[in-house]
């Protein structure tokens, strides 16, 4: 009992720290503190220096001295790169449903994307559509004003499989320079012409195509009646977008030398795809 009396006792006693002159002995600082003072003053003094470490390490840039942390720069290269791989990975899924819908069009299969739009709650076999004395008239208001265009009436039968009877409109006005061979891989015809000519499309459709490549550039790709596709590469700039409808002799493009590798100057390519095998141009089409 008398030993932890004396040990609380030895706690609580008061020590004095002084500083004194060595020539005149007068005392200049002193301080009195007891064991229990230099324990909180020391932990104070601990917490404060650890506190003001984290803080620049965690605000300053002193943290970038810090072995295996990233500087500004490199954050900066993370948090572009993490974007162009989203982006990447969106322009893939793009260009997979792109070929899934041009693989079911040309078999003549319903695009993936239009099925999606379809409700599965309704039932659409029970649906009746009834005329109606407005919707007749706005018919024959309709067929009159198109009785001239002719971009109509260009739907051959489905029994048909000669393509004499369509007028393909020609794109550009020129000089063919590079002919049809597939033995080749070059499944178009070049047509030189004057820069920045606009390129029209050869027959009615809608767009289901536009973008650029490193080997052909910009390019647009029609998808017109009876299973035809007419492509159009190597321009300069595009005047439609995906979905698009567009007429027969509708600007669509600019003439122009874009890609990198299947282009020497200012020139159209032209492709015509029937059913999934590609034609001459130069035998429907007057360039």
């Amino acid at each position: 009992m008398a030993k932890n009396e004396k040990k609380k006792k030895s706690w609580r006693d008061k020590f004095k720290f002084a500083v004194t002159n060595d020539t005149t002995f007068e005392e200049v600082w002193r301080i009195r503190l007891t064991r229990y003072n230099s324990f909180l003053m020391i932990f104070f003094v601990v917490f404060f220096i650890v506190g003001a470490t984290a803080s620049l390490i965690a605000f300053t840039n002193i943290r970038e001295f810090i072995p295996g942390y990233p500087d500004v720069t490199m954050r900066r290269d993370i948090l572009l790169n993490a974007i162009r791989l989203d982006s990447l990975e969106r322009e893939l899924a793009l260009r997979d449903r792109y070929f899934e819908n041009l693989t079911a069009i040309i078999s003549g299969d319903i695009p993936a994307s239009s099925m999606a739009l379809r409700d599965t709650a309704t039932n659409y076999n029970s649906i009746s559509f009834r005329t109606s004395p407005e919707d007749s008239a706005l018919r024959e208001q309709i067929e009159a004003e198109g009785r001239f265009n002719i971009s109509q009436g260009q739907s051959l039968p489905a029994s048909e499989t000669s393509l004499a009877s369509l007028h393909f409109f020609p794109p550009v006005r020129g000089i063919v320079s590079g002919k049809f061979d597939p033995s080749l891989k070059h499944y178009g015809t070049d047509i030189v012409t004057k820069p920045k000519s606009q390129v029209d499309a050869a027959l009615a459709g809608t767009v289901i195509f536009t973008g650029w490549t490193r080997e052909t550039g910009y390019v647009i790709e029609v998808q017109h009646a009876n299973n035809i596709v007419s492509v159009y590469k190597h321009n300069a700039s595009l005047l439609k977008e995906t979905g698009d409808l567009v007429r027969t002799g509708e600007a669509i493009a600019i003439v122009g030398n874009s890609g990198e590798i299947y282009t020497s100057g200012p020139h159209l390519h032209f492709e015509i795809w029937y059913k999934g095998s590609p034609l001459d141009p130069e035998k429907y089409v007057i360039f």
